[in-house]
C-alpha cells in the first residue's frame, strides 16, 4: 500500500485532537486511568510554567540541591577562621580528580571507579563538576547500579549542587543503569526540565517497556513544552512497541507538520514501527521518503523484511545496501547470517563471513557470535569452534551458542569440557547456559555428568531450575530406562508441570515401550496442547510398537474428527550452491530415474548387513501414504542425490521439515557405514550425525 505525503499533510490538528486514542479494547483495561480521553495535540499551545513548580527542592536528604549564592565573607576573629578552616576548608584533589578524567575519557571505566574509592575513603576533597561528569560516564559505560549509588551519594554528602547540565547528566546515569524509579523520583524532583529532561525520561520508559507511562509524560510535555524529532521518533518507538499503527500515523502527522518528517531518527522509527505493526509496505515507503539512506535506515528495513518471513527479499536489500556504498556494520552481517540460517544456505554465509573480515568486523562479538550459532545449526561444527577460538572477546551468549553446537550433534563430552572451561574463566552461567549443556547431556548419554549439573544450579549459581531443565533431566533418566523417577520427578516438582515435561516423559515411553505411562502423558498433553499433532503421532506409535492396532486406528480417527492432516515430509540438500528439494515419492527431480537406481542399490547393499525395512513405522510427522512408498522417504533420495552429485568420500548435509522415521534412521546409518561417508541429517527434532554405522543420537530421538 503506498502511502503519499499529501494524505499526512491534508489531516488537520483539529482532526487528531480527537483521534489520538488507544482503541476501546486498551481502553478497557486501563478504565480507570484512560491514557488520551482528555489529551489532545494542539500546535497553538500556551506557554506556562512548569505543573510541577510546587514540587519542593533537593535536600541533603532528598537528593541534589539546586545552586544557591554563596555568602558573603563576613568578619570573624582568628579563632573563628582556623575553625572554619579546620572544619570547612576542602582539600586539593587536583591529581586524583585529573586520573580520573582522563582514565574515563579512554573507556578505563573500572579503573577511574577504582580510583574513586580514594576520595570515598578519605573524603573532604574538592570535586569539580567535571570529575563527576567524568564519573557519570564510568556509570554508564559500566552499566553498574552499585557504582551508582556511591557516586550519587557521594554527591549529596559532599554538598554538590548541580546545574541544569548535571542535573540531566544524573537523571541519564540512573536511566542507562536501569534504575527507573529513582530516575522519576529525579525527575518529578527538578526544579528546572528542558527537553533534554524530558527526553531522557521518557526514552528510559520507553527502553524499560513502560509505554503507557511514557505516553503520559509525553501528553503532558506536549502541553507545556516543545518536543523535538527526538522526542517524536521515541514516542514512535513506544507505539511500535504497543503495536498501535493507528496512534503511529497520527505522530507520522506530527512529525510532517512540525517539519521533521524526514529526520534520520524519525524516518528510522517509523520504518521499524509499520514493520512491527505488520505493514511491511508502508515500512518500504518510509524507507524509500528517506532523503538519506544511512546504514541504520537499511538495517531496519532489512529487519522489517525479515521479521516478517521475507527472507529472500531481505537478502535482496542487503545486496542493494552493499552497492549503494552505504557503509554496512556488525548488527548488518549479524542480520544477514540470521537470514542465510533461515534459507539453510552455507554458501551465502561464507559470502558474508568474508564480507564481516573485509569490512573490519571480523573480531566483532555479535556478529561472530551470530557466526559461531550459524555453523553449529548447519553441522559446521569445526567452523564453529574455529571462529569462537578467534573470537579476543566472549560473552555469555558466545559461550551458549558454542555450547548448544556440541549438543545437537552429539559432543557431549565436548560441551561439558567447554562449560567447565566457561566456569574456569570466570564467566557467569546463565539458565540458557544450563539448558544448553544439560541438553548436551541429554543427548549424549552423560546421565551421571548430567544430574550433578543439574543439582549445581540452584546449590553453587543460585539459578533456579525452569521447566525445560526439568525436561531435560526427565530425558536423561528416560534414556537409563528410569521411568519411575522420571515420573516421580515431575511429580515432585515446584511448579506445575509444563507441556515441555509432559512431552519428554512421553518419548521416554515410546522408546522403552511402556504403553500405560506413555497413555498416561499423552493424555495429559491433549489437555494441553488438544491441537498439536505430534503428541498424537508418539502415542500413535506407541500403540504400533506394542502392537495394539486397534488402539492406534482410535487415535487416526481422533486425528481425522479434529480436522489435524499430517503434512507431506519435506528434505532437502545443498549441492554446488543450488538447494534441491525432494517429497517422498517424488518423481519430479530431472535426476529421477538415476536416484531410484540409487535408492534401490544402495537398499541391496545395506541389507546384506541386516538392514529390513519397518513395515509399521510411522514416526513421527509421516503421511499414511508414505507407508506404501517406505523405500522412497524424502530423506532417502535426498542422500541417493548427494552420493551421485558430490564428491567421494565428502560429507552430506540433509535438512528436513519433520522429526526422522525409525526406517530412514536405521538405513542411513547403514548407508553411512557402507559408503564410508559422513551424513549429517537435521530434523525437527535435532541433528542426527551418522558415521561409520552410528548416529550421535544414540537412537534416542
Amino acid at each position: 500500500m503506498e502511502i503519499s505525503l499529501v494524505c499526512y499533510q491534508s489531516i488537520s490538528l483539529d482532526k487528531i485532537q480527537n483521534s489520538f486514542r488507544f482503541p476501546s479494547s486498551i481502553h478497557e483495561v486501563f478504565r480507570t486511568k484512560p491514557l488520551f480521553s482528555d489529551y489532545c495535540f494542539r500546535f497553538n499551545r500556551r506557554k506556562c510554567g512548569n505543573p510541577c513548580d510546587k514540587i519542593k527542592c533537593f535536600s541533603l536528604e532528598q537528593g541534589l540541591q539546586p545552586r544557591r549564592p554563596k555568602p558573603k565573607p563576613s568578619r570573624n576573629t582568628d579563632s573563628d577562621l582556623k575553625e572554619t578552616e579546620e572544619t570547612h576548608v576542602k582539600r586539593p584533589s587536583v591529581g586524583i580528580c585529573s586520573q580520573i578524567e582522563k582514565l574515563a575519557f579512554c573507556n578505563r571505566y573500572r579503573e577511574a571507579l577504582e580510583l574513586f574509592e580514594i576520595l570515598e575513603l578519605e573524603g573532604g576533597f574538592d570535586v569539580g563538576l567535571s570529575t563527576y561528569d567524568a564519573l557519570v560516564s564510568a556509570c554508564i559505560g559500566l552499566g553498574s547500579v552499585r557504582a551508582v549509588k556511591r557516586v550519587f551519594s557521594y554527591m549529596i554528602s559532599n554538598g554538590f549542587e548541580p546545574d541544569q547540565y548535571m542535573s540531566n547528566r544524573v537523571l541519564l546515569m540512573h536511566v542507562k543503569c536501569g534504575m527507573m524509579v529513582d530516575a522519576r523520583s529525579l525527575f518529578d524532583e527538578m526544579p528546572e526540565r528542558n527537553l533534554v529532561s524530558w527526553n531522557t525520561i521518557i526514552a528510559g520508559l520507553v527502553d524499560v517497556g513502560d509505554y503507557f507511562e511514557a505516553f503520559r509524560l509525553f501528553l503532558l510535555m506536549w502541553e507545556f513544552s516543545d518536543c523535538g524529532s527526538r522526542t517524536i521518533a521515541t514516542m514512535i518507538r513506544a507505539s511500535a512497541g504497543l503495536e498501535l499503527i493507528s496512534v503511529g500515523r497520527q505522530l507520522h502527522s506530527a512529525a510532517v507538520k512540525f517539519g521533521v518528517g524526514e529526520d534520520i531518527f524519525v524516518s528510522c522509527a517509523l520504518i521499524d514501527m509499520y514493520s512491527k505493526c505488520g505493514s511491511i509496505e508502508d515500512a518500504q515507503w518510509a524507507f524509500d521518503e528517506m532523503p538519506e539512506k544511512t546504514t541504520v535506515g537499511w538495517n531496519s528495513i532489512i529487519a522489517g523484511y525479515a521479521l516478517h518471513g521475507y527472507s529472500e527479499e531481505a537478502l535482496s536489500m542487503f545486496y542493494e545496501m552493499r552497492d549503494s556504498g552505504v557503509k554496512m556494520d556488525h548488527f548488518t552481517f549479524s542480520m544477514i547470517i540470521r537470514i542465510s540460517s533461515r534459507l539453510a544456505s552455507v554458501e551465502y554465509a561464507k559470502q558474508v563471513h568474508a564480507g564481516l573480515i573485509r569490512h573490519g568486523f571480523g573480531l566483532d562479538i555479535v556478529a561472530n557470535t551470530a557466526l559461531v550459532d550459524f555453523y553449529s545449526k548447519w553441522g559446521r561444527v569445526e567452523d564453529a569452534k574455529h571462529v569462537f577460538d578467534r573470537m579476543p572477546c566472549k560473552n555469555t551468549i558466545s559461550w551458549n551458542a558454542l555450547i548448544v553446537g556440541y549438543g545437537n550433534h552429539g559432543w557431549g563430552a565436548e560441551a561439558v569440557e567447554l562449560f567447565e572451561q566457561m566456569l574456569r574463566e570466570k564467566m557467569r552461567p546463565n539458565h540458557v547456559t544450563f539448558l544448553a549443556v544439560l541438553s548436551a547431556c541429554s543427548h549424549s548419554r552423560l546421565f551421571e555428568r548430567g544430574w550433578e549439573i543439574f543439582q549445581s544450579m540452584s546449590r553453587d549459581h543460585k539459578i533456579k531450575p525452569r521447566a525445560m531443565h526439568y525436561a531435560c533431566l526427565i530425558e536423561l533418566l528416560g534414556q537409563e530406562g528410569l521411568l519411575d523417577e522420571a515420573f516421580a520427578l515431575i511429580r515432585g516438582a515446584p511448579f506445575k508441570p509444563t507441556a515441555n515435561m509432559w512431552a519428554a516423559l512421553l518419548t521416554a515411553s515410546r522408546v522403552n515401550v511402556n504403553l500405560e505411562l506413555g497413555k498416561y502423558a499423552a493424555e495429559k498433553l491433549y489437555g494441553m496442547e488438544p491441537e498439536k499433532l505430534s503428541n498424537y503421532v508418539v502415542l500413535l506409535n506407541i500403540y504400533h510398537q506394542s502392537g495394539k492396532l486397534k488402539e492406534a486406528a482410535g487415535v487416526l480417527q481422533t486425528l481425522r474428527r479434529k480436522g489435524l492432516r499430517m503434512l507431506p515430509v519435506c528434505s532437502w540438500i545443498e549441492v554446488n550452491k543450488q538447494s534441491h528439494v525432494f517429497l517422498s515419492g517424488d518423481k519430479s527431480h530431472v535426476q529421477t530415474n538415476e536416484i531410484y537406481e540409487k535408492v534401490d542399490s544402495l537398499v541391496q547393499e545395506i541389507s546384506k548387513h541386516g538392514y529390513v525395512p519397518k513395515e509399521k513405522t510411522l514416526l513421527p510427522d509421516v503421511d499414511e501414504q508414505e507407508q506404501r512408498i517406505l523405500l522412497y522417504h524424502s530423506e532417502k533420495l535426498a542422500v541417493a542425490f548427494g552420493l551421485i552429485n558430490t564428491m567421494k568420500g565428502s560429507p552430506l548435509q540433509i535438512v528436513q521439515n519433520h522429526r526422522i522415521c525409525n526406517d530412514c534412521h536405521n538405513a542411513i546409518k547403514l548407508i553411512a557405514l557402507v559408503t564410508r561417508r559422513e551424513i549429517v541429517v537435521r530434523d525437527a527434532s535435532r541433528f542426527h550425525y551418522f558415521k561409520d554405522g552410528s548416529c550421535s543420537c544414540g537412537d534416542y530421538w
